[in-house]
This record gives structure tokens, C-alpha cells and sequence, in this order.
């Protein structure tokens, strides 16, 4: 019996797995379609990029999201893909994702104010370049380096970059600077410009340009020659981002010798008119509280399908993690085998139950999701789609801290009731199902629900696969009105709504489970007399 019990178990648990991935295999991305031409950017890098809620002037749908592309980079990226004679397709991704997801075959070409240096030369292959700009410094006017003429006079000050950029580089041109971590996005750099924690960051003239303009606390210093930052040509061009050996590139170079300087210089000056956050600089200033109204009218939809996203992942991963959480507790209570060939499988089993519930607790999602999303993709050639993607990574996740949990709360279950199950003739499978696991998942449901609130949060992790939770909705739009502020203001308090409702809903659940609070304890209670027969 036990032998059977040992051996349903372990195919439950498998058969778990394997649905899992089956799941996945049928969920995944099919290859890029022939017709297609997949281009991958942050929109979040006005204005050569940026996320709009409509399609006005000439922006192009985002792929899985209902908001649009829009930017130089994107009327750039749809004349190419007029010339190849394909369909052109915008992938969102964050900055750190883009190389990743180009090589693992996700994307056809990276178009996103990318500047082709040697060092990604590298990794992928560039086109000729479509953009060639200047290197600026952007302050605040009220700061002691809003009159700089040149490098020296920004000795002392704080200075960042975008993180994985040569701009980070030449901040080491700058004398007795205070060079601060490089930061994730331009959005992150213009809210820590604007509440003073940095001194200035450094930009392309286009998107210092953008700062300006729709920033009135802000300003771009300009640099004249000898003055400035010495760079390479390549440094300051911007090209398209391809695959090793990709026999696309060579067209994609006769499509862009077709785009004239002048037709290049009007698209950019288009480009920053059209940006959303200029667009709304013309409009009446009606102050912080009609700042949220407004964002709320604009983006309000936006942030919902975000929080909707963000709530499902959290509940499937939570649901799935404590699923596989109790499948592992259950199998490590099941007594050893007197069977050698069945005693080494389980030892060979919790060996690497183990090794899964180390490695998922000891590494950060963030890892979990860059190794998992574009690692398998480039070691297997399975394209996931994100969001399958992200239910898997953080079920996965979720289940290596649930089976501790569990395990815990196993533990905490008198060890007298095992004897007296097994006294009164119960197998091991009927004592877990009927005497232990009732009682284990009442004093797991605090510290699940407590994984539950914590997913809702950590959802914001994956937006570096491009998963469009509420997070990443928050990040595109900070990023083309330039009011961070407001914005995340708005996200946390949509996030602590969430968590709050949901922590009072488990409340009640768990009181319902007590049931009525009339029990009382029997030293509490009075000598109850039986009455006489």
C-alpha cells in the first residue's frame, strides 16, 4: 500500500509538470510570420520613441496592448518594412531586454535610438546609420550648473546615464565628478532630476530637446566643439540593431540610403511636435489636481487592463505555486521505501526538490524571468508568449517558497496524530488526506495569502520581459507625459487598493473557516456533568 501511495503521488506531481509544459508548448509564439517585420523598442524614449493611446499621427499598435508606437524610430521602421514589402509588427520591451530578445529570434531588428559601438557590434549586427546627434547634459535651470559652457564647469556635480550605454561611459570625461549608478530608463533619470537627487544625466540632443520643452524646471546644456564630450562617429549615430549574418541587413541599407538628411531632419522635428507630452504642454496648466484628472481620463483605461493583468498573474501563480508547494510536502512525508530501486528514485526525487527549491529561493525573479523567457528560447527555439511566460515563472517561484510553507505547517501538526492514525489501521495517504492536510491548510492560509499579496507587487518584475502588467502600463505612460509624480502616485495607490482589498478578503476567509466565535477553551468554560443515563 505504501508502495502505491509513494508511486501515485510522484505521478501526480509529474503528470503536474508535464500538463504545465504542455500548457506552455501550446500557448507559445508561433516563428515570425515571412510577411512580417517584428521591431522591438522601449517606447519610453521620446522623441525618437514613445507609447500614445490612439494612432494619431501615424502611430502603430503596439502588439498585444491597446495602446500605439509612436516616434521617429517608428516612421523610420515603417518605411523600412514598406521596403521589404512587410507587415510591420511593434514588440515593447525594456531597454535591458532588446539584445536579448533580437537573439533569441523574438524580434527582426532592434529600431530605438540604438547606437551601434563596437561593443554590441559584438553581439549583433548594425546597419548603416539613419540618425547622427550630439551628446548634452540635462539640469535643472535652478541648479549651480544650469550656466555650464563646457565639462569643467560640471566638476563636482552628480551625473548618471541609462544603464548599457556609452553614455555612462563619458561621465568619466567629466573632472571630480560624482558619477552615480546608471539608471534603468530616461524616466527613472528625469523623476531623480526633478526631486534633486542627481545633478544632471546625460542625453542625446533630441530627447534633451523633448526635456526642455515639455519641462519648464528643466534645461539642456549644449556643448561647442573642444568643450563637450569627445566620442567615436559610431558613438553618436543611431542604426538598426540586426542578427549576426541577417541577409536583411543589406536592404535594410539601401532602404535608408533611399531617406534623404532633410526628410530625416523633418521626420525628428515632426517628432518632437508630436510627442504626447508637448501636445499637452499647449493646454491651460490646471494645476496637480487636474494633472491626476487628466492622466486618469487618458491613461485610466490603460492602468486598468494593467491592474487586471497583474491581479490574474498573481492569483494563478499563488493557486499553481501552492498547488506544486503541497504536491512536494505531501511526497517528502511519504515513509522510505524498504525497495532499494524504489528508496533511490525518492532519494534521487528530494535531491532535486531540493536543488528546485534552492535555486528558486536563492536567485531573484528578475534573473528567473531573463533566463527563463529568452533562455529558452535561444537554447530550445521556443518563442513563449509573455504572458504564458509569466504565469509559468512565477508559479514556478511561487511553489519553491510554498513547499517550506507547507512543510512548516506538516511540522506543526502533533506528532500524535500520526501515531493515532496509524493506530487505528489508517495508510499514510489516508492519515494525509483525512487527519493532516485539513488542518495544514488552515495554518498555511496567513502566510498564502501573504505570498498572494506579495506577487501582486512583485508582477512588476516582469515588465522586463515585456509582460504589460500594471507597472509597465504606469512606466509608458510616465514616460510620454513626463509627470512621474502623478503617475506612480496614481499605480500605488491602485497596487495598495489591491493588496488591502484582497488582505481583508482572506481575512474573512479565514474566520469563516474557525467558524463561530462562541467556542471557547475548556479551562475557560465551566465543569460541564454529564447527566446521569
Amino acid at each position: 500500500m505504501k508502495k502505491t501511495v509513494s508511486v501515485t503521488v510522484l505521478l501526480a506531481f509529474l503528470i503536474s509538470i508535464f500538463s504545465l509544459g504542455g500548457a506552455l508548448t501550446a500557448s507559445a509564439d508561433e516563428k515570425t510570420p515571412a510577411d512580417e517585420f517584428r521591431v522591438g523598442l522601449e517606447a519610453g524614449y521620446a522623441p525618437f520613441n514613445w507609447s500614445q493611446q490612439t494612432d494619431a499621427n501615424g502611430a502603430v499598435k503596439i502588439s498585444g496592448q491597446q495602446a500605439y508606437a509612436g516616434g521617429y524610430d517608428v516612421q523610420i521602421a515603417k518605411k523600412v518594412a514598406d521596403g521589404l514589402g512587410k507587415k510591420l509588427v511593434v514588440q515593447q520591451i525594456k531597454w535591458d531586454g532588446l539584445a536579448p530578445a533580437l537573439k533569441a529570434g523574438k524580434i527582426d531588428a532592434i529600431i530605438a535610438g540604438m547606437s551601434p559601438t563596437a561593443e554590441r557590434r559584438k553581439e549583433i549586427d548594425f546597419t548603416d546609420p539613419y540618425y547622427e546627434s550630439q551628446l548634452v547634459i540635462v539640469t535643472r535651470k535652478d541648479s549651480d550648473y544650469a550656466n555650464a559652457k563646457s565639462l569643467k564647469d560640471f566638476a563636482g556635480a552628480s551625473i548618471t546615464a541609462q544603464l548599457n550605454t556609452f553614455h555612462y561611459n563619458v561621465i568619466d570625461q567629466i573632472p571630480d565628478v560624482k558619477k552615480e549608478q546608471a539608471m534603468d530608463n530616461f524616466s527613472a533619470m528625469r523623476t531623480a532630476l526633478s526631486s534633486g537627487v542627481i545633478d544632471g544625466y546625460v542625453s542625446e540632443r533630441p530627447e534633451g530637446v523633448t526635456a526642455e520643452s515639455v519641462d519648464k524646471n528643466m534645461k539642456m546644456i549644449e556643448f561647442e566643439d573642444g568643450q563637450g564630450f569627445e566620442t567615436n562617429p559610431e558613438d553618436v549615430q543611431v542604426a538598426v540593431g540586426m542578427r549576426k549574418g541577417d541577409p536583411d541587413v543589406q536592404k535594410v541599407n539601401g532602404i535608408l540610403a533611399g531617406i534623404s538628411s532633410a526628410d530625416r531632419v523633418d521626420l525628428m522635428d515632426q517628432a518632437i511636435l508630436d510627442q504626447p507630452a508637448a501636445t499637452s504642454d499647449e493646454e491651460e496648466d490646471t494645476g496637480l489636481i487636474g494633472d491626476f484628472k487628466k492622466i486618469i481620463e487618458q491613461y485610466g483605461m490603460m492602468f486598468l487592463r494593467g491592474a487586471v493583468l497583474t491581479l490574474g498573474v498573481a492569483l494563478f501563480g499563488t493557486i499553481a505555486g501552492t498547488i506544486i508547494g503541497l504536491l512536494i510536502g505531501v511526497f517528502r512525508t511519504i515513509p522510505k521505501s524498504e525497495n532499494k530501486i524504489t528508496a533511490f528514485f525518492q532519494r534521487l526525487a528530494n535531491w532535486l526538490l531540493s536543488l528546485y527549491i534552492e535555486v528558486f529561493r536563492g536567485t531573484p525573479l528578475m534573473v528567473q524571468a531573463m533566463v527563463i523567457f529568452y533562455g529558452v528560447a535561444m537554447v530550445f527555439g521556443l518563442n513563449l508568449n509573455k504572458t504564458v511566460a509569466a504565469l509559468l515563472i512565477l508559479s514556478i517561484n511561487t511553489g519553491a517558497y510554498m513547499s517550506e510553507i507547507v512543510r512548516g505547517g506538516i511540522f506543526a501538526v502533533d506528532e500524535g496524530q500520526f501515531e493515532a492514525a496509524q493506530a487505528i489501521g489508517m495508510t499514510h495517504g489516508q492519515t494525509m488526506s483525512k487527519v493532516v492536510l485539513p488542518q495544514v491548510l488552515r495554518n498555511i492560509l496567513p502566510a498564502t495569502g501573504n505570498e498572494f499579496v506579495i506577487n501582486i507587487k512583485d508582477t512588476s518584475v516582469l515588465s522586463v520581459i515585456g509582460v504589460a502588467d500594471l507597472f509597465f502600463q504606469g512606466n509608458s505612460a510616465s514616460g510620454a507625459n513626463f509627470q512621474f509624480f502623478q503617475v506612480f502616485t496614481i499605480i500605488g495607490l491602485i497596487y495598495l487598493v489591491m493588496t488591502f482589498v484582497i488582505t481583508r478578503i482572506l481575512r474573512l476567509v479565514e474566520k469563516r473557516i474557525d467558524g463561530p466565535a462562541s467556542y471557547v477553551q475548556l479551562d475557560e468554560a465551566e465543569e460541564i456533568v454529564p447527566e446521569e443515563k
